[in-house]
C-alpha cells in the first residue's frame, strides 16, 4: 500500500530546494577542498563550461555554494588528489570519483546507455565504431605511452568541424568522445582549453571503484541521489536532473524508494498535477526551514547551474523563465548575453548581465532585471550591491561599473 501523500507549501518546498543546492545558510570563510567535495556530494556534479565573460560557470556555481575560494584547490582536486574528474553525463560536468560505480554502468552499457534525447546518435555510434576498430586500437595505443592532447596523436590531421558539429572529419575527435563515453579514455587534464587525454587505469586512484551495478541498483542510487539534491521533484525533473535521461524504469525505482521509505510523494500546491518526491531525510530539515533553521542568502548563479537544470523545473518550481540567450541571435535577447539570475532568499527575483573587463580590472554590470515580484526594498537592493560587489572582487576586478539598464528601485545601490 502507498504511503499517503503530503502536503507542502510553496515557500517550504522553494526553501528546501535552494538550502539542498547549497545556497542557504551561513558562509565560513575561505572554503577548503572537503567542502568542495561536499557540496558536490550534495548537489550531485556541476556542469562544466570554460567560457570566460566572468568565469567560468563551473567556476561561480562553487562559489556562489561555498563562498570564496582559490580555483587551484579545485584543480588540485581534479588532477591531483583526483577526488572528481571530468565527464559527460551526458553534459560535460565535474563529478565525484566515489560516485565512479554509477558511470561505469553507463560506460559499460555505452552507446545503448545514452538518453533518450540521443537517440539517434546510437546507431550512428554503433557504425561509427564499427567502421573505425582500427582508429580506436591506434588510439588506445598512443596513450600507452602517455597523455596526449588531440593535435599529438599520430592520426591527427587539422580539419573543420564536420556536418554534425561535434565531431572532425578525419574522426579522431569523434573517436576520443565514444572512447571517453565508453570508460577507456577520459580527460587527465588541461593545456589551456585543450584536453589532455589519457588511460583510466594510468589516471585513476588506486582507491577508485570499479564495479559496474545492476540497472536496478543504478537507477535506485541515481533516483534517490537526484531527490536529495532537488528537495521536492516531479519524475521529469529527476530524470533530467541526475543522470539526465538515463533510467530505463524511473517508476519502479520510485515504487521501490516509496517502498522502503526513503522517499515520500508529496503535493505542493501551485507546482502543476505531476506527483512529487522528498527524500525521508530532509522531512526534518523541512520542518527546520519554517524557523530558526531558515538562514536566506543572495546569490548570484551561472548560466549553467543546477538550480536551472531544465527551463521547465525553472518555470514550475521557481515561476522564473530562464533562457540562455548567449545561444540566440542578437536580435532575439531580451536580458544579455551572459546572465547571472539572482537568488534572494527562497525566490529568484532577477538578473545580471555582467563582463569582466580584465585590462581595467573591472566588473561591467550592463544590465540588472528584476522579475514582476522582486522586493522593491533598500535592503534587497543593498543584498544584491553586496553580492555583486563580492563578485567583482573573486574575479579580480577592483571596481564595478553599472550601466542605466538598473530598475529605479534597486539604483541607491547599484551605481
Amino acid at each position: 500500500m502507498s504511503q499517503p501523500v503530503r502536503t507542502v507549501g510553496v515557500r517550504e518546498a522553494r526553501r528546501l530546494a535552494v538550502a539542498k543546492q547549497h545556497l542557504a545558510g551561513k558562509r565560513h570563510g575561505r572554503a577548503t577542498r572537503d567542502a568542495i567535495v561536499s557540496m558536490i556530494r550534495d548537489v550531485g556534479y556541476i556542469q562544466w563550461d570554460p567560457v570566460t565573460v566572468v568565469a567560468p560557470s563551473h567556476i561561480i556555481s562553487i562559489w556562489s555554494r561555498v563562498g570564496d575560494f582559490d580555483p587551484k584547490e579545485l584543480e588540485a582536486l581534479l588532477w591531483e588528489e583526483k577526488k572528481v574528474f571530468e565527464h559527460w553525463t551526458p553534459v560535460a560536468s565535474i563529478v565525484l570519483t566515489e560516485d565512479y560505480p554509477l558511470y561505469n554502468t553507463l560506460m559499460k552499457g555505452y552507446p545503448e546507455s545514452l538518453s533518450h534525447s540521443w537517440a539517434n546518435h546510437i546507431p550512428r555510434a554503433k557504425k561509427f565504431l564499427a567502421a573505425h576498430g582500427d582508429l580506436r586500437k591506434r588510439v588506445l595505443r598512443d596513450l600507452k605511452n602517455g597523455p596526449l592532447q588531440v593535435d599529438q596523436f599520430a592520426d591527427y590531421r587539422r580539419t573543420k568541424r564536420s556536418s554534425d558539429g561535434w565531431s572532425t572529419d578525419d574522426g579522431l575527435s569523434n573517436m576520443l568522445f565514444h572512447l571517453l563515453m565508453a570508460g577507456e579514455v577520459m580527460v587527465v587534464g588541461h593545456d589551456g582549453k585543450q584536453n589532455l587525454w589519457g588511460l583510466p587505469e594510468d589516471f585513476l586512484p588506486e582507491w577508485t571503484d570499479k564495479r559496474a551495478l545492476s540497472q536496478e541498483e543504478f537507477e535506485l542510487k541515481a533516483a534517490e541521489r537526484a531527490v536529495r539534491a532537488l528537495g521536492t521533484a516531479s519524475p521529469s525533473e529527476i530524470n533530467y536532473y541526475f543522470v539526465r535521461g538515463r533510467y530505463q524504469n524511473l517508476k519502479n525505482a520510485l515504487a521501490q524508494l516509496e517502498k522502503d521509505s526513503k522517499v515520500h510523494r508529496v503535493k505542493v500546491d501551485g507546482f502543476g498535477r505531476e506527483e512529487r518526491y522528498m527524500h525521508d531525510d530532509d522531512l526534518a530539515l523541512l520542518e527546520s526551514l519554517e524557523g530558526k533553521g531558515w538562514i536566506p542568502r543572495t546569490s548570484l548563479i551561472p548560466p549553467f547551474d543546477n538550480v536551472l537544470s531544465g527551463q521547465r523545473r525553472g518555470n514550475t518550481v521557481f515561476g522564473f523563465n530562464y533562457v540562455r540567450e548567449q545561444f540566440l541571435p542578437k536580435e532575439k535577447r531580451k536580458y544579455g548575453t551572459y546572465v547571472l539570475p539572482i537568488v534572494h532568499g527562497e525566490n529568484l527575483i532577477g538578473r545580471i548581465d555582467p563582463r569582466l573587463d580584465k585590462v581595467r580590472r573591472t566588473l561591467i554590470v550592463n544590465a540588472v532585471h528584476a522579475e514582476p515580484s522582486a522586493p522593491r526594498t533598500k535592503e534587497a537592493a543593498a543584498d544584491i550591491g553586496a553580492e555583486i560587489d563580492r563578485l567583482a572582487r573573486f574575479v579580480g576586478a577592483a571596481d564595478v561599473e553599472y550601466a542605466s539598464k538598473v530598475p529605479d528601485f534597486w539604483r541607491s545601490a547599484l551605481r
